[in-house]
């Protein structure tokens, strides 16, 4: 093993010559004598017990980098690093008991967000960085297209090709919540409820309708709104317009104010005011809320209620909540745009807007079970 690196073996030693006698030189030819051979000392081979507590026993590593063995080398029985010089390696300072500290010796101060104790503090990255308050950079004024088209050309196009095809486009649509068939003992009847609407993100007008009527018979109630509509943030629009009532005679027009939204948990809710050129006051609540209960199948409970302020004798309607509408519908999306639905509905009025009904014959409520569509385009 002396040609390992580091490991140095003792040298055999060289025979030395002996002298000639000096009576017997000239008897014997010196060709035919044969010079002694000497065989160098063996090698004292280190005990099983050394060779048990050192495996480099016997070994000399006094030329390997770093190591320091000295002239005498102890068996390590505790630490197999014992008598090692291991301060030329990079990190590591004085080799102290790993018993207590696994780090303990090594100079950890150059690693990032590491700072020991007694060495310089290491710099601050990532989280350990105070907050930015730098302002955000100016956006660039320089536009390529601008050395090929123009300046003005492609400025006109930026601000109104650009900025309408992202977030100013004008959209529309239209959609029939309810156009239902209504199945009622002795009396079947139609409803619908609808509303169209046209305009970008942020106003729009606003078209809705409702009304009833019996099959076979008069229409019942049927009214018309047009409203615009300006949005307060992402979830609720204020709105105001008018309102229009074809029936019941006489007909009457309103000044509208309310506001339209998705509640938390995505309920669809409205409210409005009415103030008819007469003087009368009218309010209505609403809402919806869609439960999907498979990919294709959806569950909508629907209430409604009216109120108004006063009686007004004229169209049968008296003061405080006039009516209220509460139904349940299961509708299939096998396409959104057209989904048919069955459910069940019950309505009913009160105080003197029942009382105005039993007088000149009608019912006041009930319950009916309903088919239609909800569509939208």
């Amino acid at each position: 093993m002396h040609n390992m690196p580091g490991m140095t073996m003792p040298a055999k030693p060289v025979a030395k010559a002996t002298p000639k006698p000096a009576g017997k030189a000239a008897a014997k030819p010196a060709a035919k004598r044969k010079a002694p051979v000497r065989r160098a000392a063996p090698r004292r081979a280190p005990t099983a017990s050394a060779r048990a507590a050192d495996p480099h026993a016997g070994h000399d590593m006094s030329g390997m980098q770093g190591m320091n063995m000295g002239g005498q080398r102890a068996a390590p029985a505790q630490d197999p690093h014992a008598g090692h010089d291991m301060s030329a390696m990079p990190g590591m300072g004085s080799p102290a008991a790993a018993g207590q500290d696994p780090h303990a010796g090594h100079d950890m101060s150059a690693m990032p967000g590491m700072a020991m104790e007694g060495s310089q503090a290491g710099a601050k990255v990532g989280t350990d960085l105070p907050p930015g308050n730098k302002p955000a950079p100016a956006p660039s004024g320089d536009h390529l297209a601008d050395r090929f088209w123009g300046a003005d050309t492609m400025a006109n196009s930026r601000e109104n090709d650009l900025r309408r095809e992202h977030g100013g486009m004008t959209y529309y649509q239209v959609l029939f919540n309810l156009a239902e068939y209504q199945a009622r003992k002795g009396r079947d009847g139609y409803r619908w409820d609808g509303e169209a609407w046209v305009g970008g993100d942020i106003n729009r007008l606003w078209l809705k309708s409702e009304g009833e009527g019996g099959v076979g018979k008069t229409l019942k109630s049927a009214e018309l709104q047009a409203l615009y509509s300006h949005a307060l943030d992402p979830y609720w629009n204020l709105q105001a317009g008018v309102r229009y009532d074809f029936k019941p005679n006489p007909s009457r027009t309103y000044a509208t104010i309310g506001i339209e939204g998705l509640a938390p948990y995505q309920f669809e809710v409205e409210g409005a005011l009415f103030l008819s050129d007469k003087g009368d006051v009218l309010a209505r609540a609403e809402g919806y809320y869609d439960q999907r209960i498979t990919n294709y199948f959806v569950l909508q409970p629907r209430v409604e209620a009216n109120f108004a302020a006063q009686d007004v004798r004229e169209t049968g309607i008296g003061s405080g909540l006039t009516d209220l509408e509460a139904g349940l519908r299961l509708r299939y999306e096998g396409r959104r745009e057209f989904a048919p639905y069955i459910g069940v509905s019950w309505e009913r009025q009160f105080g003197d807007t029942a009382r105005f009904s039993r007088a000149r014959g009608d019912d006041t409520g009930g319950f009916s079970f309903v088919a239609g569509v909800r569509t939208w385009f």
